[in-house]
């Protein structure tokens, strides 16, 4: 399911690194905010920065309205390239339980807080209709894999459901480069 798009904005990672972790999540899930605060960071020290590892983010909003206007503001973001910090920012505020309230008001101050520079362009975004196909689009995507809730991840071809422990990630990327490395 890897696009590797080389001007993604959405992805980190070298687009020709052997292991793609896509990650199927929703702002207002508390567990992708856990992922992203706890697990996302060592991964990416880890494995992205040596070139093994390419993350792929894909929206799913299945918590609601305010789910689907946060994952059209992560593009709007990523837009003017302040995607993950953006992803960053909007996850810091999650709570470990229920869902972040992420009205269209708090969207706009978690994107001025994550340095987007044209606050003006990113309102208007908001209401883009290729965004809002976008998001979209990458729901019908795990709707095709039977991925209903966030967050839900593949690690090339493996799956892996809900918030796992940063061991659970790191066996399914080593196995993943070992099973490269012999092809």
């Amino acid at each position: 399911m890897s696009r590797r798009t080389a001007d993604d904005p959405t992805a980190l990672g070298p687009v020709d690194a052997p292991v793609v972790l896509v990650e199927y999540a929703d702002y207002r899930c508390p567990f992708c905010g856990l992922f992203s605060r706890d697990t996302l960071p060592p991964l990416v020290k880890k494995y992205v920065k040596s070139g093994d590892l390419r993350v792929e983010w894909r929206d799913l909003p299945v918590f609601g309205d305010q789910s689907t206007m946060a994952a059209v503001a992560g593009r709007a973001a990523g837009n003017q390239g302040k995607f993950w910090e953006f992803n960053k920012a909007a996850f810091a505020i999650a709570p470990e339980r229920g869902h972040a309230d992420l009205s269209r008001e708090r969207l706009v101050q978690i994107a001025k807080e994550s340095g987007v520079p044209d606050l003006t362009q990113f309102e208007a975004d908001l209401d883009s209709e290729e965004l809002q196909q976008a998001v979209a689009k990458d729901a019908q995507e795990a709707a095709s894999l039977g991925a209903t809730g966030t967050p839900t991840f593949l690690v090339n071809e493996t799956p892996l459901i809900g918030a796992q422990p940063l061991a659970t990630f790191e066996k399914a990327i080593d196995a993943a480069l070992k099973k490269a490395e012999s092809q």
